[in-house]
């Protein structure tokens, strides 16, 4: 606990250290089989964590000081939250203090595809450097995919395969590599129970119906049916499967009873409580303590302000100047054009591919975008203007007053929509970081503060507007397998 300590105090770990500790729990869990964990109570069950540190500090408070305490944690330690480092880096020193006491399964966050489609390769290259995260990736090479408790419990990440008849096949799975989009080891970490929930579209587990049905939700992997469950359990001698993989609400969530056992067939616990800032759901944690099993739920805990996926200061500002730009242009236009009356919007025009060629690369795309939006806003009104100048007369054509009109109209709602941006740019900020692509949803910006607030209140909403961020993303190995195979060469 001290690292966590320093942590908390603002501490940070010198590069040099924070590759020692990764390098020696390495060591200590490439001796784990891939599920010859086999474990006993009492232990502590702890699911998806996804980089809130400071939530992972009330987590050990409530569930118990290590050491004293038998952990299992079930993968997803990295992405969406801003201290992933730090998490991993927490639960390695626990590692390496307490091998027997600390345990840690792979989740489908724990890979090169999806770190690089997140947020934690960002934030390694930004609080250290590339070799730093490809020491990480190679630990995750590493870490076991499942594990027992009292011979009775499943714990694993997402859930059952098609391919997984019984449990020692696990352990013939060569989990030192980047997972697959389809066979054993993908399952094991994406699938899902089937079992619809509000706003998505799941098929119905009918009974009788097919144990396997290909997960859409995901993009990859299976839902696996109530019947699938309980033939599985039934011919590995099983109780329950205990997994995270799924925000809930309450922080678990038990799933369907298995009549003949009068136990559910799979629980879901998941541990980031307010995930992604927004959520507004509990954590929980799973204690097994002489055979009974009890539900922990903790609140989130504040943590340092930041801006998602380490914004600076310039882009966190951009609002608050182009809001200011936009009514610069307004008032400029608005006296040539008269009274506008009309909301109707006017496409800008595209700039030829020759006022491309001073796009900067010190700038964001967005950076980018906003002076492309200006200068095309400057070429117009100098176009105009030369027309004007070479007309004859002071009478003013018609058709030139009703451009000049529309023009004010697209600058009347631009200055609408970064007005909004301005003054709800800390909510806004925060709904990016769960959208996809960080990118809002076409016309909730002019839709103004009430439907802005309305998205963050609900777990429903929040849930809703992340999904897409649940299915698998396309492989970015042009990205990643260069240095990928630079690591497996040295």
């Amino acid at each position: 606990m001290e690292s966590a300590q320093r942590r908390i105090l603002e501490g940070a770990l010198s590069q040099e250290l924070l590759l020692d500790i990764i390098s020696k729990a390495g060591a200590i869990r490439g001796s784990e089989l891939g599920t010859g964990l086999k474990l006993n109570d009492p232990i502590t069950v702890v699911g998806d964590i996804h980089g809130q540190y400071y939530d992972l500090v009330k987590l050990l408070e409530v569930g118990g000081q290590p050491g004293d305490t038998q952990y299992i944690f079930l993968g997803d330690y990295v992405d969406r939250g801003s201290f992933s480092v730090e998490v991993v880096a927490v639960l390695y020193s626990l590692k390496i203090k307490y091998p027997k006491q600390v345990r840690m399964l792979r989740g489908n966050h724990e890979c090169r595809q999806m770190t690089s489609f997140f947020n934690f390769r960002e934030e390694c290259e930004y609080k250290y450097d590339i070799g730093v995260y490809n020491a990480f990736m190679d630990s995750f090479d590493n870490l076991p995919l499942a594990a027992t408790i009292n011979g009775k419990f499943l714990c694993v990440h997402g859930g059952l395969s098609p391919d997984l008849g019984n449990v020692k096949a696990i352990t013939k799975i060569n989990r030192f590599t980047e997972p697959p989009k389809e066979g054993l080891l993908c399952d094991l970490l994406w699938s899902d129970p089937l079992e619809p929930k509000d706003g998505e579209q799941r098929p119905s587990a009918k009974k009788g119906g097919p144990p396997f049905v290909p997960n859409e939700v995901r993009g990859c992997s299976y839902f696996y049916s109530f019947d699938g469950a309980t033939t599985f359990l039934k011919k590995n001698n099983l109780l329950s499967i205990i997994r995270a993989h799924e925000a809930q609400l309450e922080g678990y969530k038990m799933h369907k009873t298995n009549p003949s056992t009068g136990f559910p067939l799979v629980i879901t616990i998941f541990s980031a409580p307010n995930y992604c800032d927004v959520y507004n759901n509990k954590g929980a944690i799973l204690k097994f303590d002489n055979s009974t099993l009890n539900i922990l739920q903790f609140n989130c805990s504040p943590h340092p302000y930041h801006l998602p996926n380490f914004m600076d200061v310039f882009q966190w500002s951009m609002p608050f100047v182009i809001e200011k730009v936009t009514e610069m242009l307004y008032y400029i236009l608005q006296p040539a054009a008269g009274t506008v009356d009309s909301d109707d919007d006017v496409a800008l025009p595209t700039l030829p591919d020759s006022n491309w060629v001073n796009h900067r690369a010190s700038l964001t795309d967005d950076q980018n975008q906003t002076v492309d939006m200006a200068t095309r806003l400057a070429a117009l009104i100098s176009g105009e203007n030369a027309k004007e100048r070479e007309a004859s007369g002071s009478k003013v054509d018609p058709e030139v007053r009703d451009r000049m009109r529309k023009k004010v109209r697209s600058i009347a709602r631009m200055a609408r929509m970064f007005k909004t941006l301005r003054q709800e740019n800390e909510t806004v900020v925060r709904l990016k970081g769960v959208c996809p692509g960080h990118k809002l949803a076409p016309g909730l910006l002019l839709a103004g503060k009430e439907r802005l607030t309305s998205e963050l209140e609900l777990f429903s909403h929040a849930q809703g507007i992340d999904l897409v961020n649940e299915k698998r993303p396309e492989a970015v190995g042009s990205r990643d397998e260069p240095n990928k195979d630079k690591d497996r060469a040295t």
